[in-house]
Order: structure tokens, then sequence, then C-alpha cells
């Protein structure tokens, strides 16, 4: 298997927070939708992005996840993933939660 890169750093709103559940193993899971919006320069042009994206936490973290309140705006780091065998659309599993100021 080949070691690479895959981190993703993210400034975002968290908008929706799953339930959160646990694995058969007894492991906490907590799931939400973020979203991020800014001004970024492509082509030496100034675009508005716009994207959301779902993310997941799991164990410890899952349980400081599951405690937020959506609107809440927060920097996530992690590292994207497939949702599962048959979807092979990206989810961001959270390594790190931290709290932007002024929630």
């Amino acid at each position: 298997m080949e070691s690479g890169l895959n981190e993703l750093r993210l400034e975002a709103t968290v908008a929706e927070l799953l339930p959160l559940r646990r694995t058969p193993a007894g492991t906490a899971v907590a799931s939400c939708t973020l979203t991020h919006e800014s001004k970024q320069v492509e082509a030496g042009l100034e675009r508005s992005v716009r994207v959301e994206l779902q993310a997941v936490a799991v164990g410890e973290l899952a349980s400081i996840l599951a405690t937020v309140v959506p609107g809440t705006r927060v920097v996530t780091t992690g590292f994207l993933a497939a949702k599962s065998m048959r979807s092979r659309l990206p989810v961001l599993h959270l390594n790190k939660i931290e709290f932007v100021e002024g929630n």
C-alpha cells in the first residue's frame, strides 16, 4: 500500500449534526455536514467558493462533536476517504476540531 499526503484543513460551519451512534464494538461515531464559504484566487482572479462536505468523527472526538450546536464555526483537520465501498463520494474524517472565537 502506498503512503501519500491526504490532509485537509478547513474553516467551516457545522450545518447539521446527526445523533451520536456507536459501532458494534461500542466506539462512538458522530457525523455532520460542514459548510464553507470564502473568496479564493484562481488563475489571478478572485472567486467565491461555497461547498458542503460530510464529516465524521470517531472515538473521543465524536463525543466532542456530538455536543456542538449547528451554526458553530470550527476549524477542522482530517483526511478524505470514500463514504463506503459502494459510494466513492468523499467524507472528511476528523482528527482535530478547533472552535472559532465569537461563536
